[in-house]
């Protein structure tokens, strides 16, 4: 398993993965750390999740630099992840007590209610895009619920995934409650037939998705899965249309471009598609590409060449398709896996760039002749994980938003993810929730009690 610098090519690290007797070793214990854990208070939990928070501000440089080396991420967005990680840590210890609080139901019984038990050990299938925070929003309520995690993290990121766990160990937490394990995508199948685990959520692509999902089928444990997106990001004719392009631009850029959340389909409404088609790609091209670790740059490389040969083969068949290229749409003559703000204008319906996710930072303009048009062309992907809506009647933001597929649907305003609000998709963008009262509750036995 190796570690290598994107935006240098060069190796930083070998590890050396756990054998399967070495990771049955691992399962066998953290089963048994889920006997003790469980029964452990809220409080207790919640005063060790605290100090997770705590750790994790306290090594934020330090953190923020190994994701950067690791994976990309331009520096000033990496400490802000390490912040967000603290931030969901701080959120649970406080609120995971009244999430999983008993709730009492009037029935023919002297006293009836609803209590929420863990489940068991819960293995954690993470991407390399947000290496911390994608663990972190799974981690905190797994633990704070009684559960027990296993961290099977992206093989070229494996000094952040072996960070967490030094992480969570700092602060105090049991050294079987959280674990990683150093495996090839290849040994998943069998981790989750292993009797100790007891759940399974992946934040990943479609097809991983659907093969973790099938082998805990077959073992009839439940799943969660956060999956790809191909997010519109609509623009009505009444539009802030600046901000709305300026916006627009950091919702395709962020984190490189490389983020299941980040706009990727620009439906504009005919009246204003020119003038923000002008102002987007102006605020695009005036982006700061280079070395993640200088705090001036706004884009970075993307994490693996293979990403970006593969993000360049879709924006070559999209302008063979008829897509018209306005800016970037060539790798930059350097060292590193960068690839520029790209923008490709009159993308239709069966283009690359429409019906695939483009993980990079190539965005799709697409024309709408009015409102619901446009949110037909949302709706017209395999995907429903976000979307933006910009419009200045509210009213009617709120007629399309019921209308248009998606776990989630900001106003006025880029996708992201909170702590207080669920996450997740439909559609291929996959099933279940994070985050907020619902993520909690994912992972545990809603157990009837009936007293007579």
């Amino acid at each position: 398993m190796q570690s290598m610098n994107p935006a240098t090519e060069a190796v930083i690290r070998d590890y050396p993965e756990h054998s399967p007797e070495e990771t049955d070793e691992r399962l066998d214990f953290a089963r048994q750390t889920f006997d003790f854990w469980r029964r452990a208070s809220f409080e207790e939990r919640g005063l060790l999740m605290a100090r997770a928070a705590q750790v994790l501000r306290k090594r934020k440089e330090e953190l923020a630099a190994l994701m950067t080396s690791e994976m990309g991420k331009v520096i000033v967005q990496a400490e802000a992840e390490v912040e967000k990680c603290a931030w969901v840590c701080d959120f649970y210890a406080e609120r995971a007590e009244g999430f999983l609080s008993e709730e009492a139901v009037q029935t023919d019984a002297s006293r009836s209610y609803v209590r929420f038990d863990p489940l068991g050990p819960v293995l954690a299938v993470m991407p390399w895009n947000f290496p911390l925070w994608q663990v972190f929003r799974f981690a905190a309520p797994a633990l704070m619920a009684g559960n027990v995690g296993l961290l099977k993290h992206a093989s070229n990121v494996p000094g952040c995934a072996l960070a967490i766990e030094e992480v969570l160990r700092e602060a105090g937490f049991p050294k079987g409650a959280f674990q990683t394990l150093l495996i090839g995508s290849k040994a998943v199948e069998a981790v989750v037939r292993h009797p100790a685990v007891a759940a399974v959520t992946l934040t990943g692509s479609d097809p991983a998705g659907r093969s973790v999902a099938a082998a805990a089928g077959a073992a009839l444990k439940k799943t969660v899965l956060e999956l790809g997106g191909s997010d519109p990001f609509v623009v009505l004719r009444d539009a802030d249309v600046p901000k709305a392009a300026r916006t627009a631009a950091q919702a395709r850029c962020i984190n490189n471009g490389q983020s299941c959340i980040a706009a990727k389909r620009f439906i504009v409404e005919a009246p204003v598609y020119e003038a923000f088609e002008r102002e987007f790609v102006k605020a695009m091209s005036g982006l700061a590409v280079g070395d993640p670790a200088d705090r001036k740059t706004e884009v970075g490389p993307l994490a693996r060449q293979d990403l970006m040969e593969d993000l360049h083969d879709q924006v070559y068949r999209s302008l063979k398709a008829g897509a018209q290229l306005k800016c970037g749409g060539k790798r930059l003559p350097v060292r590193g896996f960068f690839y520029p703000p790209t923008v490709l204008s009159r993308v239709e319906p069966g283009m690359a760039a429409f019906e695939e996710e483009t993980f990079g930072p190539v965005a799709a303009l697409v024309l709408a002749e009015d409102a619901d048009h446009a949110v037909a062309l949302a709706n017209a992907s395999p995907f429903g994980l976000g979307a933006c809506l910009w419009t200045a009647d509210l009213a009617l933001a709120g007629r399309l938003a019921a209308e248009i597929e998606s776990g989630s649907v900001f106003v006025n305003g880029m996708v992201k993810s909170d702590p207080r609000l669920p996450f997740g998709g439909v559609k291929l963008s996959g099933y279940g929730r994070e985050l907020s009262a619902f993520g909690i509750r994912e992972f545990v036995n809603v157990k009837t009690v009936w007293m007579a």
